[in-house]
Parts: structure tokens; sequence; C-alpha cells
């Protein structure tokens, strides 16, 4: 019943227009586990450095999340800083230091080769190949991309796309990736490509789930006290596979309750700098919180 991700561990420093944190917790295989690990047993691999402070490998033990694919090495961990506008919707990179993770060749330890889900986090499309070639066949692989890859490394995107069964996608890089404007095409356009489920996160905007049979949209929580949206995508992914993973078998009705369980998880993320509120949130919150989505759009139809 478990659930592997392969991704970044990093130090970010965030500012947005509400305050401003240096070298905090960060990276999409960070924001990924930490949500999943509420509904399944989660195995992470990534690479840090030597500086990468013990507390936060604490605080993934503490909340049963797998490190032994951790991999501390000589050399400074990542970072990433980024300073986000007033809506919060545009931001700009002031900073990018790979440091040990230009080096990172996944190798997947033996006791995690046997995923039931397998998340490919936004790394080189190249590696997340490597990754598949190390594991046996799990019962569903999502991936996740960004512009960048799709911009320069297109080729090797699409040879991944082929292998996959879900892509997470923003519009924008739904748009870019196919060349179509209008997004119900574009999706479309996307399950040509070789997945046969695609994900487009909308930001404060929800979300939209394509299939060949089916189309569902999630409206997004209601954010009163929202601080910082960094990984709020790798979180939604980590709520998504979590609730599947929890699930005997995945069907239609579970692949919607994955969306809003998703959705629920992301609006955790950003109610603060990090993880902080995200590595507190319990199931109880959860479910109080999939209730209200429900009435967002509840109605009975004259």
């Amino acid at each position: 019943m478990s659930a592997l991700v392969v991704g970044s561990v990093a130090l970010d420093t965030v500012i947005t227009p509400f305050g401003r944190a240096d070298d905090v917790l960060g990276g999409s295989a960070s924001f990924f586990s930490v949500a999943a690990r509420l509904f399944t047993p989660v195995n992470l691999v990534a690479v840090v450095g030597d500086d990468f402070p013990k507390e936060h490998i604490a605080m993934f033990q503490a909340r049963g999340i797998d490190t032994t694919g951790l991999t501390v090495t000589k050399g400074r961990t990542f970072r990433w800083a980024g300073e986000y506008g007033f809506d919060l919707n545009s931001r700009e990179t002031l900073d990018t230091q790979l440091n040990v993770f230009a080096d990172f060749d996944p190798v997947i330890p033996m006791a995690y080769r046997q995923p039931r889900f397998l998340f490919l986090a936004n790394i080189d499309p190249g590696l997340q190949r490597r990754v598949l070639d190390q594991v046996e066949r799990p019962e569903m692989v999502l991936m996740d991309t960004m512009n960048f890859w799709i911009e320069r490394s297109r080729e090797s995107l699409m040879e991944t796309l082929r292998r996959v069964d879900l892509v997470f996608l923003n519009d924008g890089e739904t748009r870019e990736l196919t060349g179509e404007s209008n997004l119900i095409k574009a999706a479309r356009a996307v399950l040509t490509m070789g997945p046969s489920i695609v994900v487009v996160k909308k930001g404060e905007h929800g979300s939209i789930l394509f299939t060949r049979d089916f189309t569902f949209s999630a409206p997004a929580y209601p954010i009163e006290r929202l601080f910082d949206p960094t990984g709020a995508g790798d979180t939604f992914a980590g709520g998504f596979v979590g609730h599947l993973a929890s699930c005997k078998d995945v069907t239609e009705a579970e692949l919607r309750r994955a969306v809003v369980t998703g959705t629920v998880m992301a609006s955790f993320a950003v109610e603060s700098f990090s993880l902080d509120r995200l590595a507190g949130a319990t199931k109880e919150e959860v479910a109080d919180r999939i209730r209200e989505i429900k009435q967002l759009s509840d109605f009975v139809p004259a």
C-alpha cells in the first residue's frame, strides 16, 4: 500500500507580501511526502548536503516517512529563493543553487522497488525514466514536470510521458506542451501522448481531472490566511496519491475524491511558510475541509 516519491529536498528562501522565511525546508519530495503520509506509508528518495539540518530528517521520520532513500552527501543542499507578488500568482526566482542536486542520480533501495504508487516529482525526464527502469511496474505511475523541461528537453519529456499513467500540469504548461490555447482541447491532446489521466492545476481556481471517459472539476478550498503558495502543487499530488493508496481499487469515484483530497492538503500548505502548517494537519481537519468543499458546489437541480 506504499507510495514512492523521487524528487528534491531543498532549503528555500521565500519572500511574500506577508513576510520572509530564510533557509526553510522545501523541495517537491518534502511537500509530497508530508501530505501523503496522512494516508499511506511513504518512501522518499532524494539527496541533500551535509549542511542539511538534522531536525528536518527527524520531522520526516516522526511522521512515518521512510528516509532510507534520502542520501546525505558532502556539499551544500539544493537552495532556491523566490519572491511572490501581492496576489501570490506571480513569482520571480531570485536564486537557484543546485549544489549536490546537480549530480542527483537516483538509486532506488531494494526495499522500495515494488511500490503500489510511484510519484516522479519535477526532475529531469531522463532521471524519471531511470527511476522507472529500477522498479517493478507499479499499479500507477504519476509524474510532474514544468515549462523548463517542455522548452529544453521536449523529446525526452515525450518519451517519459509515454511510460506514465497520470501527469500533473498547470494550465500554462498544458497549453505550452500541446500548442492548444483552449484548455479542454489541450488536456485532451495530452491524453494522446501516453497518460490515461491528466490533472490540470489552476491555483486559486481549482483543478480539473481529465480521462478519456469523464471529466471532473473541483474548486479550490477558500483560504483567508494565505501566506506562501510554494509547494502547493506537490502537496496536491501528495494528497491525491495518498488517498488513492488508501483505497482498494482506483475507480472513477476514488479519482474524484483524490482530487478533492489533494485540494484540501494544498490548502494547509499555503497557510504558512515552508511545511509548518502542513506538518501539523490531522485527518480530522482534512475530513472537515472535504465536507466544506462539498458544500461549496452542492445544489439540487430545479
